[in-house]
């Protein structure tokens, strides 16, 4: 599709296909049978004991039966995206130390709808590999804004959800992230600023901070990823882009007195506003 001899630019074919020019510039590397199903364990361990570093994790694969030390895990951990969620002196999300970090300045405070969006990436095993997942949700109603299934970890795609979001759904005073280097990227505080958005990132490990897109997370595996084989990306996409339009149509949460994510976020936003 992508025609290298072309007049265009591949960053302007790219653009006309509507892929991200990083899509076009990657190229795969193999990954061994071994290393997917460590990270395929990995990943469950983390949904259920999001606290682990790479040596409590070392330690519970090795009672599983894996042969593994614990810098391989933490070269896995690095690879999905993942880390230990807890307040601790070093991060390890994956923060470009070159990029800036925004204060965080929603603890304790009373979140209106759609007054705050969160977004995250978090790592999907298929029956042979794995893609990114990265989605927004409106923190007060979890209400998914906007979602991408991509192949890699990088900004674009937290670009591309996020202009998404803005393109359908009034922007929010502030949008939240961890300190990842895909939301500390340049092109994404952009992004943010232009819609006339504030800022604002997690502590440095802190799950609290940014819960909801957490529980989203444990949402998404238990009740869909890990009872699904994806065979292919293509067909990751099209089930989690059915899944998550379900979460927010049909799946009522008892913090939203039992409304769906739409009910809550429609319902409010259709409210006639004092003068």
């Amino acid at each position: 599709m992508i025609n290298r001899n072309s007049e265009l630019s591949i960053s302007r074919q790219a653009e006309l296909l509507g892929f991200s020019r990083g899509m076009v510039y990657y190229t795969p590397k193999p990954i061994s049978e071994s290393d997917l199903a460590l990270m395929h364990a990995i990943d469950k361990l983390h949904m259920e004991h999001p606290f682990m570093g790479a040596r409590m994790l070392r330690n519970q694969l090795q009672r599983a039966g894996f042969n593994v030390g614990r810098q391989h895990v933490r070269t896995l951990m690095r690879r999905m995206g993942i880390h230990a969620i807890y307040r601790k002196p070093k991060n390890t999300s994956g923060q470009n130390p070159a990029h800036k970090i925004y204060p965080y300045l929603l603890r304790g405070k009373q979140i209106a709808v759609n007054q705050v969006w969160a977004l995250d990436t978090s790592y999907i095993p298929m029956e042979k590999g794995f893609v990114y997942l990265t989605a927004v949700i409106d923190w007060a109603t979890r209400k998914v804004m906007a979602h991408k299934v991509a192949i890699t970890l990088e900004a674009c795609h937290a670009v591309d959800v996020l202009s998404e979001a803005l393109a359908n759904y009034p922007a929010p005073d502030i949008v939240n992230t961890d300190q990842g280097s895909q939301f500390t990227a340049q092109d994404f505080v952009d992004t943010v600023h232009a819609a006339g958005c504030r800022m604002r990132m997690d502590g440095r490990g802190a799950w609290r901070d940014n819960v909801m897109v957490e529980r989203l997370w444990r949402s998404v595996k238990y009740e869909h990823v890990y009872l699904t084989a994806y065979d292919g990306v293509a067909q990751a996409k099209r089930k989690i882009a059915h899944y998550l339009a379900w979460y927010n149509s049909e799946r009522p949460h008892s913090s939203l007195n039992k409304q769906t994510p739409d009910e809550a976020y429609w319902g409010y936003m259709q409210l006639p506003k004092a003068a």
